[in-house]
């Protein structure tokens, strides 16, 4: 039997490490050991044959028994000074791939396929010089590593400039008068605008610059997910940090209070501003940059996803001259998004629209905007009374988040409005609960709200790597049960789709986002809930009679289309 992995035995092989840790069953264990002795070859040969384990838990059982550290290059930055030290050649030669670099210790830490070859690891210490640690990965992810982390100018350019900004440190000594002048030269400028150039050119929503310890991690979010995607030395965590608080117009001499701050950065074409968050951690400020696209426009309300039964509710909702439309979701549902192209939508010059929005992310011609700023007292509630002097027709307040906000804004669909906000719920049902809980009044709650929109984002998949796959059966008795009647009649097997990963989407899979929506109309069998104190499942269990179509659904829906996948549309609307 299989001995304890923790302390691998001196006869102990792949397969018994594997089995210990539950990843082989015993059937596939003995399978494994007898056609090991009939062929007269080593478990890890017959394990790679009949693929009964991912390669990467193949190659983490491997460097267990050997005693090397695991690491999984999916999730690990790369520093650019790394990369410089090994040429491309040599790394797909021996199947090797540099990380990190130690400056203080001069040691190189890379990531081998095959890390009982000791030749690659003698001939990258003769060739760099330095020491080397080594450490363990799946063949296959350094195979990407190599292709990906070269091929990307954002590593080239960046290590180019750290360089360069070497050289300028090994030249002269800097007195403290002058590091204002510093932080304009070219190499600190260079990496800044590398790092922006590269977030515009790959969709990212947010850029975060992390200091650690010994490094400064660079991570992207694209399609809402981080991925990390470089590793700065200490040595330039300053410089940096102080050319994006000069540019920001922040204080570059306050280090113990959070900052914030904003600039515009245009890339050929494409002109974005961008949100500059500075807070104090243990290892220095960390600094997060929000990117709005200027350019590109407000997408349309089909665009974003919205389709069928809850596009047709929330346009009759829209085109009421009163009553109150809310759309709930958590943070970074695209909440504000689906408002803009509501109001995009709604935006004649007939009628006199009014935003009071924290902060305003897109500014959109024709229509009056204000930002609220608790400082000097303009906050959701302030500014909402004194709209109503303001002769408006369309009202939109960013978020109800108080009592007085809320009695506001009923106040004004009463009077003729038509309101349009948002609400940090989960689901559309659990919105007419929560304001009650806010101190609305039942009976003026129903009979002002028209209807409430739940929505959450997913990943599309992307288009140039596509392929079909039979789902397992398990997947396809899920979404019968969660579809009931809107499953469609399948002739033959059922495929459904996901992105291999290539170039075009950084080897995700997914390129781009959609949103999944659920529209509950307020009908007067919903008002008549309100009325008699309700729960958010009754609220969802009379829509749902009433042919809402929920998220999940929905989700399914875009699944069965091709549009994202099961895995998505879980991570996001799973209750």
């Amino acid at each position: 039997m299989p001995g304890d992995t923790k302390t691998p035995t001196k006869n102990q092989t792949l397969s018994d490490i594997l089995f210990a840790e539950k990843l082989l069953t015993e059937e596939q264990y003995n399978d494994v050991k007898v056609k090991s002795a009939a062929q007269n070859l080593p478990d890890e040969s017959i394990l790679a044959s009949l693929k009964y384990v991912s390669e990467q838990s193949l190659a983490e059982a491997k460097a267990k028994l050997l005693g090397i550290p695991f690491i999984d290059l999916g999730s690990t930055s790369f520093s650019p000074q790394a990369l410089e030290f090994v040429p491309r050649a040599v790394a797909e030669r021996f199947s090797v791939v540099p990380f990190m670099y130690d400056d203080k210790t001069k040691t190189l830490s890379i990531a081998m396929g095959n890390p009982v070859d000791l030749e690659a690891l003698s001939f990258v210490r003769q060739k760099t010089g330095l020491t080397v640690k080594s450490f363990a990965a799946a063949e296959d992810d350094v195979a990407k590593a190599i292709n990906q982390q070269y091929r990307q100018e954002i590593v080239g350019e960046v290590g180019a400039a750290i360089k360069e900004r070497e050289q300028y440190d090994k030249i002269r000594t800097v007195d403290s008068k002058d590091i204002a002048q510093i932080i304009k030269e070219a190499p600190v400028a260079k990496i800044v605008s590398t790092i922006l150039e590269y977030a515009v050119t790959s969709r990212a929503s947010d850029v975060h610059i992390e200091p650690q310890e010994d490094r400064v991690r660079v991570r992207y979010r694209i399609d809402g997910i981080l991925y990390d995607r470089l590793s700065l030395p200490k040595s330039v965590q300053e410089a940096v940090l102080s050319r994006i608080k000069i540019l920001s117009e922040m204080k570059i001499d306050e280090h113990r209070t959070p900052q914030d701050g904003r600039f515009n950065f245009r890339v050929e074409d494409k002109e974005v501003d961008l949100r500059i968050s500075v807070l104090p951690t243990v290892f220095g400020e960390k600094i997060v940059m929000r990117l709005l696209r200027k350019s590109g426009g407000v997408p349309s309300l089909q665009e974003l996803g919205l389709t069928g039964v809850s596009l047709k509710n929330l346009e009759q909702a829209m085109l009421r001259p009163h009553g109150i439309v809310t759309v709930v979701g958590p943070t970074g549902s695209g909440k504000t998004t689906t408002l803009y192209s509501v109001l995009n939508k709604l935006n004649t010059t007939r009628v006199n629209i009014m935003t009071l929005e924290d902060p305003v992310e897109y500014q959109m011609p024709g229509i009056n905007q204000v930002q609220i700023n608790p400082a000097v007292g303009l906050t959701f509630a302030t500014g909402l009374r004194s709209f109503l002097r303001q002769d408006p027709n369309i009202i939109l307040v960013g978020e109800i988040r108080d009592q007085e906000t809320t009695e506001l804004a009923i106040q004004a669909a009463l009077t003729g409005h038509l309101v349009f906000s948002t609400l940090h719920t989960s689901n559309a049902a659990g919105a007419l609960p929560r304001l009650i809980d806010l101190g609305a009044e039942r009976f003026l709650l129903a009979s002002t709200m028209t209807a409430i929109l739940g929505q959450r984002i997913v990943r599309k998949i992307c288009e140039h790597c596509k392929v079909a796959y039979p789902p397992l059966p398990q997947i396809v008795t899920e979404m019968k049960a969660v579809l009931g009647n809107l499953f469609p009649p399948v002739n033959g097997e059922l495929k459904l789709y996901k992105g291999k990963g290539c170039q075009e989407c950084a080897d995700s899979g997914y390129l781009g986002r959609i949103g999944i929506f659920e529209t509950l109309p307020v009908s007067d069998k919903i008002a008549a809930l309100v009325l008699s104190n309700p729960d958010s499942s009754s609220i969802e269990k009379e829509a749902i009679a009433e042919g809402m179509i929920t998220m999940k659904q929905d989700g399914y829906i875009k699944v069965l289309q091709g549009i994202t996948t099961v895995e998505e549309v879980l991570r996001v609307a799973q209750e």
